[in-house]
Formats: C-alpha cells, structure tokens, sequence
C-alpha cells in the first residue's frame, strides 16, 4: 500500500503537471479550481501582500487588467506571507482590502507560500519552466504565461505593472 501512496504522491507532484493548467487551485473564496479557464488566454501571475512597498502596484494591475481583458488577457494574484510577514490577513480580510481599496476585478486566488520547500505546486511549476530558476525575490514578482501555457517572461517587483517592459511583453502575446 505504501509504495501505491508513495507513486501517487509522485504522479500529484507539481513537478510532473504537463501543464500550468493542471494545477489544482482555490479561489481567495476557497472554491477548487485550476488555471484551466484560462487556457487561451495570456495570463500575468503575480505574487502580492497588502502590506508592502510594492502594495501600490495593485492599482496599475488592475488599470493593466481593464485595458487588456478584452484582448484575452488576465491577471491572476496569489497572496503570499513570505517576506517580512506583509501578508498577515485571512483570504476574507485580503478580498476586502483588495476590492474596498484598490477595486480589483481580476482573480485572486488563497493565500499560500511562494517561496521555500513549502510554495505552492503553482510557483513550484513556473519557477522550474522559467529561465530564471531562482526563488522568488519579493512581493509582486510576475510571471507572463502564454496561451499554451508556457512561462515567457518574468519580472522583479520593481517592474511597474503599467511599465513599457511589462506592457510590451503582454502585446507580443496577446
């Protein structure tokens, strides 16, 4: 029985998903889900916290988000508390800090560890298809994802969202 656990565990492993939209996924509401949706879709993956220097990006992401989800593009965030415990709130008091203060639209997903041995299987799969295979730096790290779902760009935080770097990589893609 233990090998059979032990090869399921294997099979279940991030490492091995074909595909960024074979990760299962919650909501920052806690319903399962994937990235699958998006498939077909340019997505901006992006590591945030409500208390950081690097906060106010989420107004340019939600600025980017309006001018391109139309064009099959979407943003999806994923707040961690990793660095400098900068994202102390439940995934209820992050929705509302997001939504009340900055009026994001686009999709956030649970709280969840993005760096170390304990990060979610999503950042473990785009870290490991990325060219930089370096740990995350900081809060607002991005990571464009193309149609397919091949990583094709990543970003540092300082990169403003509505950026001339950041913008040009989304048009090539979309």
């Amino acid at each position: 029985m233990s090998n059979l656990l032990l090869l399921l565990s294997l099979t279940l492993t991030p490492t091995f998903a074909s595909t960024i939209f074979d990760i299962p996924l919650k909501t920052i509401d806690g319903k399962s889900t994937s990235l699958k949706e998006f498939k077909g879709k340019t997505i901006l993956v992006v590591n945030t916290a409500s208390q950081c220097g690097y906060t106010h990006q989420y107004a340019g992401l939600e600025k980017l988000y309006q001018k391109y989800k139309n064009k099959n593009f979407v943003i999806a965030a994923f707040p961690s508390n990793d660095f400098g415990g900068q994202e102390p709130g439940s995934n209820s008091e992050i929705k509302k800090f997001c939504e009340t203060k900055y009026k994001t639209s686009f999709p956030i997903f649970e709280k969840n560890p993005v760096l170390g041995k304990s990060k979610q299987p999503l950042y473990q799969y785009l870290i490991s298809n990325s060219k930089n295979t370096d740990e995350i730096g900081w809060n607002f790290e991005k990571f464009l994802v193309d149609k397919t779902g091949r990583v094709t760009h990543r970003f540092k935080s300082s990169v403003e969202p509505e950026s001339n770097v950041l913008t040009s990589a989304i048009e090539s893609e979309l």
